[in-house]
This record gives C-alpha cells, sequence and structure tokens, in this order.
C-alpha cells in the first residue's frame, strides 16, 4: 500500500511522542515492503524536502488565518496547537499518485484539508487522536488558545470549505493512542469505528546506549543517582511537581540528580520551571536539555545513565516515554492519568504517584532507592512488557491491518 501521513508539523529539533510513532510506524511499514511518506508544513523549518530515517518527508507553506497575531504568538503555535491553513498541502496531496490511503494527525482545518483530498481522491483517510481532542483538560486548553486571545480570524470559510467539523464523522477510522480517549470518542461517536492502538517502542535499540557518554557530555556526576525526565518542558508535563519533591528526595539521598530532557514547547513555563529551582536552591542537582535530535546516541544514552525514570505529567493520552524507560531497563515513577494506567500496572511494572502531590513522588523515588530489589523487579517487568507487546513491529502489523480493512 502507498499512504501517506500528514502530522501538523514535523521537525528533529522539536521532537515528541507523536513524531517517534509517526516516524517508527513509517519505518516498520517500509521495511516489510509498503511506501509511506511524511506531507507536512513548513512549520519550524526552512526545508522543503528531505529523508528521515529513509522516510521521505515533504512540508509545504501555509499561514494562521487571524489578523492580530504577533511573531512570538506565531512561534507559540507552530510549537503546539496552531490550527493552520495550507493550500499547497492540499495541492500536494491531489498531485501525489498511486496513494491508497491518507493518514491524518489532526483534526480541525489540517484533519479537513486530509478529508477534502481524500474525497476528491476516491481513497478512504483515517485519523489518530494523540490525545487532546476529547480528551484534554480544560486548563491545557486555554494555554493553547492564548496566543489567538485579541485575534480576527479570517479562516472560518475554509474550515466550512473542507468540512473541518466532519473530519471525524467522515473518517474511515478513528485510531485513538489512549483509552480514555478512545472510550470518550466512542460516546461522541457511536456509530464510528473506534480502534485503540497504543504507541510502541524500538525494543531492540533502547535496550543499548551509553551512559557513561551522556554523563560525561552534560557533566552529570559518576557517584550520583540519576533521575531521568523526557518529554517536552511544557505545563502538560509538570516538571514543576518533580522540582518541588527533590528536597525531600535530597534530604534521604542527598547525591541524587535530576536530569530534564526535551523540548522547550512553552517558554513561560520554563521560565517558571527555572525561577522554582533558584528559590528552592537545588540547581546544582538539576540539569536542563533543550532536546536532542531522534538519532543522537545520547538519547537512548540518557536511559542507560540513569538509574530511576519519572513521568509525573498532569495529562498523558499514553506515555511512550515510559515504553522507552522499560526497554532499556528502568523502574518507572508514573502519574496515575489518563491513558498510563490503561497499560502500567502499580507495583508490577511501575509506582504509580499523584502528580499534583511532590510528597508522593518523593516517597516513590525514595523507595525505589531504599529498596534495590523492587526497582529491580518493576524494570524486569517492564523491559518484557515493551519487548513483547509495544515493539513497533506488532504496533506497525496491527495498524496495517487497519488500513488494509478501510481500503477494502
Amino acid at each position: 500500500m502507498k499512504t501517506i501521513q500528514v502530522p501538523r508539523r514535523f521537525v528533529a529539533h522539536e521532537w515528541g511522542g507523536t513524531e517517534t510513532t509517526i516516524l517508527q510506524t513509517c519505518r516498520a511499514l517500509n521495511a516489510v515492503g509498503h511506501d509511506t511518506r511524511i506531507f507536512t508544513s513548513l512549520a519550524l523549518s526552512e526545508v522543503r524536502e528531505e529523508r528521515m530515517q529513509e522516510v521521505p518527508i515533504r512540508r509545504f507553506p501555509y499561514t494562521y488565518p487571524f489578523w492580530g497575531l504577533s511573531p512570538e504568538a506565531i512561534y507559540d503555535m507552530d510549537r503546539k496547537g496552531g490550527n493552520l491553513l495550507s493550500l499547497s498541502l492540499l495541492w500536494g496531496l491531489l498531485r501525489e499518485p498511486g496513494v491508497d490511503l491518507l493518514h491524518a494527525h489532526s483534526g480541525k482545518r489540517l484533519g479537513g484539508i486530509v478529508r477534502t483530498a481524500a474525497r476528491l481522491k476516491g481513497i478512504p483517510y483515517v485519523i489518530t487522536l494523540h490525545g487532546g481532542f476529547f480528551d484534554v483538560p480544560k486548563g491545557e486548553m486555554d494555554q493553547m488558545l492564548k496566543p489567538i486571545d485579541r485575534t480576527i480570524e479570517w479562516g472560518k470559510p475554509f474550515g466550512a470549505l473542507f468540512g473541518s467539523r466532519k473530519v471525524m464523522e467522515d473518517a474511515a477510522a478513528i485510531i485513538a493512542v489512549g483509552e480514555n480517549e478512545a472510550r470518550a470518542a466512542r460516546e461522541k461517536l457511536p456509530h464510528q469505528r473506534i480502534e485503540f492502538l497504543p504507541n510502541g517502542v524500538d525494543s531492540a535499540a533502547f535496550a543499548e546506549g551509553n551512559g557513561e557518554a551522556f554523563r560525561a557530555r552534560f557533566e552529570i556526576p559518576v557517584d550520583r543517582k540519576l533521575i531521568l525526565h523526557t518529554s517536552r518542558i511544557d505545563y502538560q508535563k509538570n516538571q514543576l511537581a518533580l522540582v518541588d519533591a527533590l528536597p525531600a528526595i535530597l534530604a534521604k539521598n542527598p547525591e541524587t540528580h535530576v536530569a530534564f530532557l526535551g523540548p522547550v514547547t512553552v517558554a513561560s513555563y520554563r521560565d517558571k520551571l527555572l525561577a522554582r529551582i533558584a528559590a528552592l536552591g537545588v540547581g546544582a542537582h538539576i540539569t536542563l536539555i533543550p532536546g536532542l535530535p531522534p538519532d543522537d546516541p545520547d538519547l537512548k544514552g540518557a536511559f542507560h545513565a540513569a538509574d530511576v525514570f519519572c513521568l509525573p505529567s498532569l495529562h498523558e493520552p499514553f506515555g511512550i516515554v515510559i515504553l522507552e524507560a522499560w526497554a532499556a531497563g528502568l523502574p518507572v515513577v508514573a502519574a496515575k492519568v489518563g491513558g498510563i494506567p490503561s497499560f502500567t500496572r502499580d507495583g508490577q511494572d511501575v509506582l504509580h504517584i499523584n502528580p499534583e502531590q511532590p510528597d508522593d513522588i518523593a516517597n516513590a523515588v525514595n523507595q525505589l532507592c531504599a529498596d534495590p530489589l523492587l526497582a529491580t523487579r518493576l524494570a524486569h517487568a517492564g523491559r518484557e512488557k515493551a519487548r513483547k507487546e509495544y515493539d513497533w513491529s506488532v504496533i506497525a502489523a496491527r495498524l496495517l491491518r487497519i488500513y488494509q480493512e478501510v481500503a477494502a
């Protein structure tokens, strides 16, 4: 089959779980003889065409149809949640020959463009919900809409033309990466085909990594117990809670260090995080790393440098980084929110925590530090689950079955 994946943006220097999912499923499908490409916007990039790990990528000009947007607002929307418009992308999809199916990774106007292209080409399309459509906290939505405060939208006619409000109803299938989102979608769209398809992991790749090189590169002392957090710097990911928990962790484990690894998608949150670190006087025990490209060996090295992985997110549709930590053999502390409880088991392969209670985070981390047998047991169970149930080869095969069924 020839399929085109259509995310809102796709750049190596602003990497996250959505980008990992798209790239790795493309690679897995291409590896077994299919032709899978990525068409996206030029948001955060000036490169029209490239290959990323042998997956072809084409980018198209775009705009945000609002009067009164500042350059800062445009940049913020590029990074997270921007409802863009790209007639060039529509034209590119229409001109691409031999396509069997389109796969949208966003709704709104971009989803409407995919819907319109599929209808005009006479082929089906599916859409993946990566969180943020049916299952998103109000506070997070308010933050995403902040850049368009006091602007005037002129893009509504295009939304109507492309049928942006019909994207979900007209899709051949809706794929949700989290069970909460899948459940909410079934309630809203009871007659639609809803598929729960979790994220995956390259379990063999993450099983190897040079932890010593990672520590040396970022000057993290070898004698410190390292807590790793890999996610974008963003209010959703709740790094503040781990910072607030650090004094209680240091009281029992004074040689602890925290590494935050991920791109800054909300600069104001980064500033708030830095201010809290300074106020608590824990800067000597924290390293902030503003993201690494997906092919940087130190990305995997970070997991092998760490002793504990901690994800205190306030909202998490799935939590692909937990799979990566498991594949690397790390014990995991994770928030009991969103889709995380659907694939993790408290006391069996993770320790669940309340992300709004720093003391809860500190207690879980200190428990793992004090009980190496528990840490080893959790890590082993997680690694086996990642390898057997969530390897990309398994997830891509399930995705291919959906493609083949809707195309038939």
